[in-house]
């Protein structure tokens, strides 16, 4: 009987170690590459596939109120007070989180493994066993059937990021109003936030069989703009990534009344506007091309993520009840156990980037990265990160994170963005739409200063 190659479940706390675990059947994935069985001690339960909201619900409407689970209470809840009980389930990032901020708490609650794609998007994931390559570099995806994930089986660190980037989220996003903050320094008041419309394109997100050689090799592209605070308003960008080549952004200057080219507003460079705490390529966690980085498949472990959070999407909500000056509200996050695949990446010698390295954990059955650590060039542990998922409705099911936080333990701010809290309207994803935001026309220079003056 086919087989795959014999995984490494590492537990990770201060540091690495590693035990081999019985080779995985190949009839007991799911099409995702997921275990379909559950964990030895059965806190990670068997997978049971994607599952509908309750009667009711439609865009608009606030998700969690049609969550099947939304009844549950935490099983248990860590802080500093029992952090050391757990810590073979946590990273070392999550570890510190606990044991550096006062009052933090993580709530676990019951594991429920019900994120899985559409029938035909699982159907171009099981052509991508044979058909998904990476180029000569081993560092960018060459050809693949999408949208589906790509290496389902993946051999490679870097086939696995790939696996998150591509990660089904249709042929678009809308985000009416999102807040993008930076919390304040030690000792003051004053926060960064600013917020405004925002959406993403993903050419390759149609329905059928689409290749990046089809879309023109664009990966995604992305419009936002300011309307707050009055520094910013009318500050706006166009950008679009592509597989295998530099990405592009065009940034609008009310100021000046022009549109410039930004020829470096890519990997670590600095967002405009916040203070140096938030670089190009930490959006999402990662955002952007692998070639700065090796990237290592160190194996697999089982711990506690962020899952089901559907308080981050909670837009009736007011900004200031969950952005709190030390960290996110305890109340509007949630942790489960999972499996996940840990990745790590070190900078190459010959580039440089302010991380030296960094380490993430992708859920086994979404490929959703949702917790990650950088390192700094001393090797200390700096910023970590955490995705907040949820079940797409609108996508027929299929998970994945837009909130997310990056905290940086060495100055105490940290970064919150993608959330639609405070803007009282929700984020969504279309599995079709003929709008223009969402055709490849929309994403220009032009088109950019055309909007930004009118």
């Amino acid at each position: 009987m086919k087989k795959r190659g014999i995984w490494t479940v590492c537990a990770i706390a201060a540091a690495l170690s590693c035990v081999h675990i019985a080779a995985v059947q190949a009839e007991d994935l799911t099409v995702e590459g997921a275990e379909r069985g559950a964990s030895a001690d059965g806190m990670v339960p068997a997978f049971a596939g994607r599952q509908a909201p309750e009667a009711g619900w439609s865009y608009g409407k606030y998700r969690a109120d049609f969550w099947r689970h939304r009844s549950e209470k935490p099983l248990y809840s860590i802080d500093a007070s029992n952090v050391d009980k757990y810590a073979d389930k946590l990273s070392a990032g999550q570890l510190a989180l606990i044991k550096q901020k006062k009052g933090y708490r993580m709530d676990v609650y019951p594991t429920h493994r019900e994120c899985q794609l559409p029938d035909w998007v699982e159907d171009n994931t099981r052509k991508n066993l044979t058909a998904a390559k990476m180029d000569a570099t081993g560092e960018s995806i060459q050809t693949a059937v999408l949208p589906g994930i790509p290496f389902p089986q993946p051999k490679t660190g870097a086939q696995a990021m790939w696996n998150y980037e591509m990660r089904y989220r249709g042929v678009g996003i809308e985000w009416p109003k999102v807040p993008t903050a930076v919390s304040p320094r030690p000792g003051s008041t004053d926060w960064i936030v600013t917020t405004g419309p925002q959406t993403m394109f993903f050419p390759w997100g149609k329905q059928g069989q689409n290749t990046p050689e089809q879309v023109g090799g664009v990966q995604n592209s992305i419009y936002f703009a300011y309307s707050t605070p009055a520094a910013m308003a009318g500050q706006g960008l166009m950008g679009s990534a592509y597989f295998g080549k530099p990405s592009e952004a065009f940034y609008y200057f009310p100021g000046q009344r022009r549109v410039r080219r930004m020829p470096s507003y890519a990997y670590d460079a600095p967002q405009i506007g916040f203070e140096n705490q938030y670089t190009v390529d930490e959006g999402w966690l990662f955002n952007g091309q692998l070639d700065r980085f090796n990237w290592k498949l160190v194996g697999k472990r089982e711990m506690l993520i962020p899952y089901n959070d559907f308080g981050m999407y909670d837009f009736n909500s007011k900004f200031e009840d969950v952005a709190k000056n030390d960290g996110l509200d305890a109340a509007h996050r949630r942790y489960e156990m999972h499996r996940v695949w840990v990745v790590e990446a070190t900078v190459k010698p010959s580039v440089r980037h302010v991380a030296s390295k960094k380490v993430f954990y992708l859920d086994e059955d979404s490929w959703l990265a949702l917790v990650g650590e950088d390192y700094d060039a001393q090797g200390k542990l700096w910023k970590v990160r955490e995705g907040y998922p949820i079940p797409v409705w609108e996508l027929g099911g299929s998970c994945d994170i837009e909130p997310f936080v990056q905290y940086d333990l060495l100055d105490g701010r940290y970064v919150f963005d993608q959330s639609p809290i405070g803007g009282g309207k929700d984020i969504h994803w279309f599995e079709q739409t003929t709008d223009d935001r969402f055709k490849s026309g929309f994403y220009n220079a032009e088109n950019l200063r055309a909007i930004s003056e009118r």
